[in-house]
């Protein structure tokens, strides 16, 4: 069997999440990969067979998104090419992670694909939102990579397609400790910003992991670190507790971990807001922004307790057996009239008649 497996580089779970299986794909079939997206820290370990800018991400390191960045990086030309140009119909099977640019190659050429990843679970009404909805945030997380199938992981298992995070092994296979400091992993900020947040309190130790440090480099009672898997995985099992965006790798090993968990979205990122809701839902601690009142809440956070037990190590298996239970259950292709139509007819008219998808 001919695999390709689409992933996004805009984040650097996507990434963790791929070279988790990755191992166990193979064991499937041949195996390529699409890596899309510009802005992860982590290398893919593992041969790439097709590579693009895609659309990705970048922060303006006081916790939001930048969009002017995102807006420079914009190349709609250099996309209808690659969604031309990309190979789907050579494949058996097409798993996606997310990405746009295999989305709208396989309506274009009605090629079946399987939504494999954490925004997959958005596609079940049974998945915590925040409790002010954004309809541009649920077409985005429900039309941005749309397949013919849907296999979602979140924290808990909201609904019958949904399955509990992949954990590296590393984590699975670690006995944690609490060596007495917090680890912080907020990478929408830079390490300016994150400085001035932690110099405060400076009766506690924090190892905080930024982008742009090539070394470990001390300042004070906070440790500037690398964005390293190895360095990161050390410092999580061992961490006293964690602060991080409200995204899904990271709060989800901290869960497996048994970790106090502070968890703060992106702002205006929706699916980092539906995230914030499901672990508030759980017990764990949140914050909608980083504000004047931040000292405060991480004065409360820190005397607190957290008592949320999960098990995430069937994850794998549990979630590829019904991955390719629902391959083997369906054609290939897509007859002609069944396609997602919106995004074929979207991707067959020139650009310059597109509308806007909705």
């Amino acid at each position: 069997m001919r695999i390709l497996y689409s992933v996004q580089a805009t984040g650097n779970g996507h990434i963790s999440r791929a070279m988790e299986l990755l191992p166990h794909l193979r064991q499937y079939g041949e195996v390529d990969i699409f890596l899309s997206g510009s802005n992860s820290n982590l290398p893919l370990d593992a041969p790439v067979r097709y590579r693009s800018k895609g659309l990705s991400l970048f922060y303006n390191c006081a916790g939001g998104l930048d969009y002017i960045e995102m807006l420079k990086r914009f190349a709609p030309l250099r996309l209808r090419k690659e969604i031309r140009d990309l190979p789907v119909e050579k494949y058996d099977l097409v798993i996606n992670d997310f990405e746009f640019i295999t989305a709208a190659a396989c309506a274009r050429k009605k090629i079946r694909s399987i939504n494999f990843g954490h925004q997959a679970s958005f596609q079940s009404s049974r998945t915590p939102r925040p409790e002010r909805t954004s309809k541009a945030g649920e077409l985005v997380l429900k039309k941005y990579a749309r397949a013919s199938s849907y296999v979602g992981l979140h924290f808990q298992r909201y609904d019958d397609f949904i399955f509990t995070p992949v954990i590296k092994q590393d984590i699975l296979n670690a006995e944690p400790r609490n060596d007495g400091y917090i680890t912080v992993y907020l990478p929408a900020w830079c390490q300016r910003e994150l400085t001035a947040l932690l110099a405060p309190f400076s009766d506690i130790r924090f190892q905080a992991f930024c982008s742009g440090i090539s070394q470990i480099r001390q300042e004070g009672h906070i440790a500037l670190m690398p964005v390293n898997k190895t360095l990161f995985n050390e410092s999580l099992i061992n961490c006293e507790g964690i602060i991080t965006g409200a995204g899904f790798e990271t709060p989800a090993e901290a869960l497996h971990l048994r970790k106090k968990i502070l968890a703060i979205p992106i702002r205006s990122q929706y699916e980092q807001q539906c995230n914030a809701a499901a672990l508030a839902q759980m017990g764990i601690s949140t914050l909608d922004r980083i504000d004047d009142d931040f000292p405060d809440h991480f004065e409360r956070w820190m005397n607190s307790t957290q008592h949320v037990e999960v098990d995430y190590r069937n994850s794998i298996p549990e979630s590829l057996s019904y991955l390719f239970a629902l391959h083997h259950d369906q054609p290939s292709s897509i007859p002609a009239g069944n396609e997602p139509a919106e995004l074929a007819a979207y991707w067959s008219m020139p650009i310059h008649q597109q509308p806007a998808l909705d």
